[in-house]
């Protein structure tokens, strides 16, 4: 038996391709250096499980634990690893622990013998269901209002000095504290969260958790509840 036909580069460039954060871009684009430099080890010393590499990933300050590939939002990591497993060879493959799940309408991938190909035709399905999903949520909204204001912009003086001044007087203490803890940049860390450049916040998989606009309108709350 032979090593597969399909290069890991090719799946890297297929889960770029899915424009994933800037942050998560250059973590597979490090995953994949260390599991290149992997693969040049000795066919004895090559280990792709997800704790060997793991391990790699940890000294090599790409993850802050080795337990992180085990994460829900870890399945492109997987694939990757995955793909230089099977690259690598049978005599030095092993069991990565974790194979990214098919969902069932993608059951009859699992005709595809071939690993590392079998991930490249998952994230290009399930970067087309994505725009799909995304086009018949379009076509639901009857009315589309587009906001032509610049940004920072506010409807009137009088209406926001009401809402800040309410804002003011209602918000306790605890509450400034958990409005504070909710975007600082620990907490987000912990989750592997990111703030996108319009306030939006993104999980680690690139999945938009709250809409444009939620951290700075959080920061915006706080700094009029705090002023004089």
């Amino acid at each position: 038996m032979h090593k597969i036909d399909v290069h890991p580069d090719a799946v890297l460039e297929t889960l770029l391709a899915k424009n994933p954060r800037s942050d998560k871009a250059e973590k597979l684009r490090r995953l994949h250096v260390i599991c290149a430099r992997h693969n040049s080890q000795v066919q004895a010393l090559r280990d792709f499980t997800l704790a060997s590499i793991g391990r790699l990933c940890k000294s090599h300050g790409l993850f802050k634990t080795e337990r992180t590939l085990y994460n829900a939002g870890s399945e492109d990591y997987c694939l990757l690893i995955n793909a230089w497993a099977a690259f690598s060879g049978p005599t030095s493959v092993k069991v990565t622990g974790r194979e990214p799940k098919l969902p069932p309408e993608h059951q009859y991938l699992l005709k595809i013998d071939d690993h590392a190909l079998r991930g490249i035709m998952q994230s290009v399905i399930a970067q087309r269901d994505k725009y799909k999903q995304q086009l018949n949520i379009l076509k639901t909204q009857t009315r589309i209002e587009i906001d032509q204001r610049p940004r920072g912009a506010v409807i009137g003086d009088d209406n926001a000095t009401k809402l800040f001044k309410g804002l003011k007087e209602k918000l306790t203490n605890s509450e400034r504290d958990a409005l504070c803890h909710a975007i600082s940049q620990d907490f987000l860390e912990d989750r592997g969260w990111q703030i996108g450049s319009d306030g939006e916040i993104y999980s680690d998989n690139g999945t938009l958790l709250f809409y444009p606009g939620f951290a700075t309108g959080i920061k915006k709350v706080l700094e009029e509840s705090q002023s004089d």
